[in-house]
C-alpha cells in the first residue's frame, strides 16, 4: 500500500501485537474512568456521613456495620492499664506517638479503643512518655475508624503481651487477641473539642478523581 511517498507494508506479528493492545488500552482507560466514578461517590458518602447525627453507643451490642468516620459518642472510664502507644507518628516534623486507651462503656464489659491524640516522644528519646488519663466517668466524641494493617509487616512486629504496649501499627483484632472481654470493631478518633486528651487532627480523607481521568486519558 503506497501512501504518498510512503510504502506501507504490514507485517503479521506487529499487527497481532497491535490487535491485542488496543483492547487492553481500552480497557484500561475504561477501568480508570470507573475508579474515577467510584472516588466521586466515596467522596459524596463522607461528606454525607459527616452531617449525619452522632451515634449513641450504649454497650448493649457491638456495632459490626458502623461506617468509617461515622460521628459516634460514648460514656464510660477509662482503662489506661492496658494503654498503647503508636510509635513513629510526627507532629510539625516532632517525633511522638498516638495514645491508644479502651474504655470501659457505662454499665457494659464492652470495651471500645479511643485514640487520644498525639504526644511527643520522653526527653530521653527512649522510653514511653507519661501522660494523664482521666480516673471518673468521662463522656468521650469523635469519629469511628478501622485502623487496617500495612501492606507489608515484619515478624518484628507482633503485639508485646506487656502493657502499657508499644506497637507499630494497630488493628482492633491484634488487641482483642490478647485481652478476655468483647470490644468494638473500631477506633475511636477523640474529638479535638473533647477534654483530657492531646493533640488531634484527624482530617477527613479527600477522595479526588483527577488522578483517575489522567491515567485514562493516557490509556486512551
Amino acid at each position: 500500500m503506497r501512501i504518498g511517498a510512503f510504502y506501507f507494508r504490514p507485517r503479521m506479528l506487529p499487527t497481532l501485537v497491535l490487535v491485542l493492545l488496543i483492547p487492553l488500552f481500552l480497557w484500561l482507560g475504561f477501568w480508570q474512568l470507573e475508579r474515577a466514578a467510584y472516588k466521586r461517590g466515596l467522596a459524596s458518602e463522607l461528606k454525607l456521613r459527616a452531617q449525619q447525627p452522632e451515634i449513641l453507643l450504649t454497650g448493649r451490642e457491638q456495632h459490626e456495620n458502623i461506617e468509617n468516620y461515622r460521628k459516634v459518642k460514648v460514656r464510660g472510664q477509662f482503662e489506661p492499664g492496658k494503654q498503647i502507644f503508636l510509635e513513629g507518628r510526627k507532629h510539625q516534623n516532632r517525633n511522638g506517638f498516638q495514645v491508644i486507651t479502651p474504655l470501659k462503656q457505662e454499665g457494659a464489659e464492652l470495651r471500645v479503643l479511643v485514640n487520644r491524640g498525639w504526644v511527643p516522644t520522653a526527653a530521653d528519646g527512649m522510653s514511653l512518655p507519661r501522660v494523664q488519663t482521666p480516673t471518673g466517668p468521662v463522656e468521650i466524641s469523635g469519629r469511628a475508624s478501622i485502623p487496617e494493617p500495612p501492606a507489608l509487616s515484619l515478624g518484628a512486629d507482633s503485639p508485646s503481651l506487656q502493657w502499657p504496649a508499644r506497637w507499630p501499627y494497630l488493628t482492633v483484632e491484634r488487641f482483642a487477641g490478647g485481652v478476655d472481654y468483647p470490644v468494638e470493631p473500631f477506633v475511636i478518633l477523640q474529638s479535638s473539642d473533647d477534654d483530657h486528651g492531646f493533640v488531634r487532627q484527624w482530617p477527613l480523607p479527600r477522595p479526588s478523581d483527577g488522578m483517575h481521568i489522567g491515567y485514562a486519558v493516557q490509556w486512551f
